[in-house]
């Protein structure tokens, strides 16, 4: 049985309290856990669908990168702890990571060439929340894969429509370009990368 905890949470004690095989997810927040909602397939479709597409791209350039099942994004400054869709790590970097061997858990910005979120109910989260963390941990691109168009007009435009953002860290604040329909994604990590916002708003269709 699961252990209950206080409201506000430390880092080290969400990780004690983290329950192994309860086939339920959770993030922490600022110091409060938050359980996170079961994807719809058409999340998981495209969750999948990215990342084998970057792992392929990864692998043909060779790069020392990859995409780990079940690791946590710490920001240093925070009592948070997040789970993101698609994770990509620099293996070269983790040597640096003091919280990787025991707890697959990475507070460097260096050590994250690309995160992705695809966007669910808890948008605010990835517009909000998620987008102000991993600038200030200095993460060089972040995609956020609105294939439903929930977020606000003032993220994704007006009329809502399908939108997938890429932020890209400049001089220390992300800068963002968005793509739509056939569109090609323009990703400063992978500038080779042949793939259309379409391509991934679509796939499972």
């Amino acid at each position: 049985m699961t252990q209950a905890l206080p409201k506000i949470v430390i880092f080290d004690e969400f990780i004690s309290w983290y329950p192994e095989n309860s086939g339920v997810r959770y993030e922490l927040h600022n110091g409060e856990i938050v359980e996170m909602a079961q994807p719809t397939g058409k999340h998981e479709r495209i969750k999948g669908f990215s990342a084998a597409e970057l792992t392929l791209e990864f692998r043909r350039l060779s790069l020392p990168y990859f995409i780990p099942n079940q690791a946590i994004v710490k920001p240093p400054e925070r009592e948070s702890g997040y789970f993101p869709d698609v994770l990509i790590l620099n293996d070269a970097a983790l040597v640096d990571e003091p919280l990787w061997e025991k707890y697959s858990t990475v507070t460097k910005g260096t050590s994250i060439p690309l995160v992705i979120e695809v966007v669910s109910t808890n948008w605010r989260d990835d517009y909000y929340l998620k987008l102000a963390d991993y600038e200030q941990m200095g993460i060089a691109e972040y995609w956020i894969v609105d294939y439903a168009a929930l977020g606000a007009r003032k993220f994704i435009g007006n009329p809502k429509q399908p939108t997938f953002s890429v932020y890209q860290l400049i001089d220390g604040e992300y800068q963002v370009s968005q793509f739509r329909g056939s569109d090609k994604i323009i990703s400063p990590t992978f500038p080779e990368l042949k793939l259309t916002a379409e391509q991934v708003f679509n796939i499972g269709q």
